[in-house]
């Protein structure tokens, strides 16, 4: 049973951090007036260097996506918080109110291929603005849904439109930013993610208690509204997307172009480590949040779910390690960070199979923090290992991603009603360690 899953917030794709010096960039200046459309700017996007850091676009660009990681993962993820009550006053059992959850994260991960390629051609803030308009819209008609199976499908039609953030943000922050500072730029907007995320399940609990779950799922969703309107006024218009020409060839040489686009992303060992990787340690760290709920509510900690629900808080040590690792590769280099992060997860998963509850809480937040400073690092270096197609390369990053979600999340329960909470704990770690042994062997190009 996973009605208490809290999968981490992902969506985040390929920022090139490169390892280039020096500021490229005498671009302090603004790339626009709000709103522009990315496809139709009349510079040259090869003589575009993007935006240095402290620049205003610069600072405009990471408000905006931040923005759109709040109005995204907010909505996104707020079910959780919501699950006891909607199982009760819908009269449902636990499984079937946490589809809430599940058949949104489903809806976003079957979107975000196609978002990928309208982006390349109707331009990358018209698709994300179109994407987060048409969630928030929905996200209000949820609590108007008169059945729970019309309120089902109104979620997996919101992560559709919800797909067009991740799918999108990391290729378009990739192409507008200086490739000096793209690797900071990802990781503050993998921590706008986890702020999001966050945001969405303690602002629904709340506001369920006191007047009940449709307005749990209101006072999020105009969270979502204004942080959209962020977005919308904030991102700069793009100068450096080149949008992809319709050829007039008809459905079959369409189909046959994304086969050729995917191809070039599995063609890459490199890439494959990093999708796999998302698949690997995502699905770990939601086993973990999936599960601890009913560790600490059993024994020997017996804890209400009131004080375990405040777990969620540990998503604030990934705000900051995102962040930190992000700056730390452009020292040490993303190989270093990315394998360090990783082993640092698995040391918290150690940790967390103690039976003191403040060895486990300290454990939890070394494993959220390496989680994110790992996400964080490898969603940029697929931006920057692509070789052509972004936004196919981050799609694929976010399919991993969010399988990784669904199948090692619910095999993680497996283990835990088999074997207990120290037989998943422990095997998290070494699937933790495995993973970075294998990034490092194979990443040995930049050490």
């Amino acid at each position: 049973m996973s009605w208490r899953a809290s999968p981490g917030d992902p969506g985040s794709q390929g920022g090139d951090p490169g390892s280039q010096g020096g500021d490229p960039g005498s671009q302090g200046s603004d790339p626009g007036t709000r709103g522009g459309d990315p496809g139709s700017q009349g510079s040259d996007p090869g003589a575009w260097a993007g935006h240095a850091r402290g620049s205003r676009g610069y600072r405009r660009l990471i408000a905006a996506l931040a923005c759109a990681g709040v109005a995204t993962f907010a909505q996104l993820y707020s079910p959780q918080a919501l699950l006891p009550r909607l199982s009760g006053e819908l009269a449902v059992s636990p499984a079937d109110a946490a589809l809430t959850v599940s058949l949104a994260t489903l809806g976003l991960a079957l979107a975000v291929l196609p978002w990928s390629f309208v982006a390349d051609r109707a331009g990358r803030l018209a698709a994300m603005r179109t994407g987060i308009i048409a969630a928030t819209l929905l996200g209000l008609a949820g609590p108007l849904a008169p059945t729970f199976e019309s309120l089902l499908v109104l979620r997996l039609l919101e992560g559709v439109a919800l797909g067009a953030v991740p799918a999108i943000a990391i290729a378009y922050l990739s192409e507008e930013v200086a490739r000096a500072h793209a690797a900071v730029a990802a990781g503050t907007y993998i921590a706008g993610t986890t702020v999001g995320g966050l945001a969405g399940r303690l602002v629904a609990g709340p506001v369920a208690d006191a007047l009940g779950w449709r307005a749990g799922v209101i006072a999020v969703s105009l969270l979502g509204a204004a942080a959209a309107v962020g977005f919308i006024l904030l991102a700069p218009a793009s100068r450096g997307f080149s949008p992809v020409a319709r050829s007039g060839r008809g459905v079959g040489a369409a189909a046959r172009d994304v086969v050729v686009h995917l191809a070039d992303q599995l063609r890459s060992g490199r890439l494959l480590m990093l999708y796999a990787q998302a698949f690997v340690l995502m699905g770990a760290f939601v086993a973990v949040y999936n599960y601890l709920g009913f560790r600490l509510e059993g024994s020997p900690f017996h804890l209400p779910a009131s004080v375990t629900s405040l777990v969620f808080l540990a998503y604030l040590s990934g705000t900051a390690s995102s962040g930190f690792a992000a700056r730390l590769s452009l020292r040490l280099g993303r190989r270093a960070v990315a394998v360090a992060s990783t082993a640092a997860m698995a040391a918290g998963a150690v940790v967390l199979a103690a039976d003191q509850l403040p060895a486990v809480l300290a454990g939890l937040v070394l494993f959220t923090a390496g989680f994110f400073g790992a996400h964080g690092i490898a969603s940029g270096w697929t931006g920057a290992l692509a070789p052509g197609g972004r936004a196919q390369a981050a799609s694929l990053y976010n399919l991993g991603y969010y399988g990784g979600s669904s199948v090692l999340g619910w095999a993680g329960g497996l283990a835990f009603h088999a074997w207990g909470w120290q037989a998943l704990a422990l095997g998290i770690a070494a699937t933790a360690l495995t993973t970075a042994a294998a990034s490092s062997a194979v990443h040995r190009a930049e050490r």
